[in-house]
């Protein structure tokens, strides 16, 4: 059985992903769509031309990771896709942000993260893909979006490192896009919270999982739609952070 794995399937680039890959991938036998929200999966499942297997859980709980465990040992998948795309952000400060919160992203987008890719591997062969949703947030230090850049530059080192690992059989692209027009926008205060700089490069979901549909099919590294933040993105590797932070300050 022949399956494609998305998290964070519910809303945003999860639920595109959902969305294209039935679409490009028709030929996959099943899609399992992961998230909290399974009244969401149901709705988005009607909508997908081939199976969709709803999982409604926690990511971040042991026991229903303890289920899905159990799910792949039953069904012994053929993995061919796996889309890390759960995620959790707040933008304000550390000072002000919950203790919960800032504990929460951690666990979502580091911890949870690193442990599904860990439990799937075993399942995916030659030519299997990963997918991991970083954020152009990784690039560089984020203030008032701290601890979320933080994780996100967790996952674009940790992604890099593991690319190398299994570069001989299975492809590993970090999609590292700036600001996406989602509901994730929308939860971290939306676009009128945005510094007036970055409101300028909001993408839509849609291109932007097109775009790492496509890199991944190429086997490239790193998926960064936009000219503008491919520019960013080799700024931030020539530039030192310092210099960038304070002009940040400036026109924040």
């Amino acid at each position: 059985m022949k399956i494609a794995v998305i998290t964070g399937a519910s809303s945003g680039m999860g639920k595109e992903f959902v969305r294209q890959l039935a679409y490009h991938y028709g030929w996959l036998d099943e899609i399992w769509a992961i998230a909290r929200r399974g009244e969401v999966l149901e709705e988005l499942k009607k909508e997908i031309c081939i199976k969709v297997r709803v999982i409604p859980m926690d990511i971040t709980d042991k026991n229903s990771m303890g289920k899905l465990k159990g799910m792949l040992r039953e069904y012994k998948p053929y993995v061919k896709y796996l889309v890390n795309a759960a995620g959790f952000g707040v933008h304000r400060s550390v000072e002000v942000t919950p203790v919960e919160d800032c504990a929460e992203m951690v666990d979502l987008n580091c911890r949870a993260l690193t442990e599904i890719t860990r439990i799937f591997l075993p399942y995916m062969r030659q030519k299997s893909h990963i997918v991991m949703a970083a954020s152009a947030a990784a690039f560089i230090p984020q203030p008032q979006f701290a601890v979320y850049a933080a994780t996100k530059a967790y996952v674009l080192s940790f992604s890099r490192a593991l690319a190398r690992e299994l570069r001989d059989y299975i492809a590993v692209t970090i999609v590292c896009p700036g600001p996406v027009d989602t509901e994730f926008l929308e939860n971290i205060g939306g676009k009128s919270r945005m510094p007036s700089y970055k409101r300028r490069f909001i993408a839509s979901p849609q291109a932007v999982v097109n775009q790492a549909i496509i890199d991944a099919a190429r086997k490239k590294e790193i998926s960064i739609y936009g000219f503008s933040m491919k520019c960013f993105f080799i700024l931030c590797k020539i530039v030192p952070h310092r210099v960038l932070l304070k002009i940040v300050e400036l026109i924040y």
